[in-house]
């Protein structure tokens, strides 16, 4: 028999899950004591999330909700691209934070690799923001997700169409 196997190499996140974070972190600065009175403002925009607020220390206390709330969620912490504090009418400051999707060409060809050093029976291609990776046994599929899993890529990874 002389099937192969395959799976996709993707760096995504569930949308939904970030627009409940989102909410949560709006109820939860209404809510706080602390940042009742501060008129902060989290925008989730298609590429972006937009954060104004009265001072830099408000802004570091929302930062904090929203990465808590986003880790009870399952949401990687490497799809947040901090921006830098501009300041704002009425001295205000806002901070924009990209969200990170796919995998660009560089970090592709490291796992292409990575995969082609350490695995010789598998075979590694960059297809857009996609790794495809082929063999044919799965074992060595799943001997190598184990592997990019111990690896620190500055995204985060997931895999997909596993077959």
């Amino acid at each position: 028999m002389a099937s192969t196997f395959s799976f996709d190499i993707v760096s995504d996140f569930d949308r939904q899950e970030l627009v409940n974070t989102i909410d949560q972190v709006t109820r939860d600065v209404k809510s706080r004591y602390d940042l009742k009175d501060t008129q902060t403002t989290v925008e989730l925009g298609d590429e972006k999330i937009t954060i104004g607020t009265d001072s830099e220390f408000t802004l570091e206390s929302v930062h904090t909700i929203l990465r808590e709330k986003a880790a009870k969620r399952q949401l990687s912490q490497k799809i947040f691209d901090f921006g830098k504090v501009e300041s704002a009418s009425g001295n205000r400051v806002r901070q924009e934070i990209t969200l990170k999707k796919g995998i660009s060409q560089d970090i592709g060809k490291q796992i292409s690799k990575l995969i082609r050093d350490e695995f010789k029976k598998v075979q590694a291609s960059i297809q857009g923001d996609v790794v495809r990776v082929t063999a044919k046994s799965k074992d060595d599929l799943q001997l190598v997700m184990q592997r990019l899993k111990q690896e620190d890529f500055p995204v985060a990874l997931q895999f997909t169409n596993y077959r």
